[in-house]
């Protein structure tokens, strides 16, 4: 069930009619960029940036918009931060085992809709309110992974259905984050997909159902090495990407191919 606040807006967004439920979607070829460390390069030309959902400063988005830039909100849907404003409201029985190689991060029993429904439609809120025109759930992918829970890939594909209705219903279109093994199962409900690495770990085709069906696929690499680079771009405009270059601390630095 929906929390308070998630109800009231569900119940506005039925009132409203179709017209307030339409939902911006990322489209093929749009200029994508991600950035959620300082510092920060706002000015250069962008059509989609994501910008993480606590630390976006609402004057930052009515700038950015005011620009016509759209805007991607970065919501961790799969995993736990301690960090986070609204940690304390995660009950102790969905925290599962530390994510390897990120600090003070833990896998969600994400089996417990009951739990983790309220918190999660309270970030959606937040996009939604903050002028966000979609989502990007990261760590949708915990079957995969040694989460402390027993998940199986049915439970993963009604987590991330669940969470593509509840962006829609709050107007967002929302992206599929990195879960390749479920991208033919998952087309149909999510409306682009972000992926990193794929291309270094030979996993890029595994997002071709998003293209077939004429959905937008951005692609992050990880490498700063121009060769590499070079050898990637290619790749990336025959299977009708947008590839972009970044280092791992998302900062403002950014290439993207010629």
């Amino acid at each position: 069930m929906p929390g308070p606040i998630g109800a009231l807006l569900l119940a506005t967004l039925l009132l409203a009619g179709p017209a307030l439920a339409e939902r911006w979607v990322p489209t093929p070829g749009l200029r994508f960029d991600v950035q959620f460390t300082k510092p920060f390069d706002l000015d250069r030309p962008v059509d989609l940036l994501e910008l993480d959902l606590f630390d976006a400063e609402p004057a930052m988005v009515t700038a950015l918009k005011a620009r016509g830039v759209r805007l991607a909100c970065y919501v961790n849907a799969g995993a736990w931060e301690k960090w986070r404003p609204d940690a304390g409201s995660f009950p102790a029985v969905v925290l599962g085992k530390p994510y390897a190689g990120w600090p003070g991060e833990r896998w969600l029993d994400i089996r417990r809709l009951d739990l983790l429904a309220p918190i999660l439609e309270a970030r959606l809120d937040l996009c939604r309110t903050k002028g966000f025109d979609t989502v990007e759930a990261d760590n949708v992918n915990g079957f995969e992974n040694d989460t402390g829970f027993a998940l199986d890939r049915s439970h993963q594909l009604a987590f991330n259905r669940w969470l593509a209705e509840a962006a829609h219903a709050r107007g967002l279109s929302i992206g599929l984050k990195n879960t390749g093994l479920l991208a033919a199962e998952l087309v149909g409900a999510f409306d682009w997909a972000l992926v990193e690495s794929c291309y270094r770990y030979n996993e890029c085709q595994l997002f071709q159902p998003f293209r077939r069906a004429g959905k937008a696929v951005f692609v992050i690499e990880y490498t700063n090495n121009r060769r590499q680079q070079a050898r990637l771009c290619p790749l990336a405009a025959n299977d009708g990407y947008g590839l972009i270059f970044k280092r791992r601390k998302l900062d403002g630095r950014l290439a993207r191919c010629p």
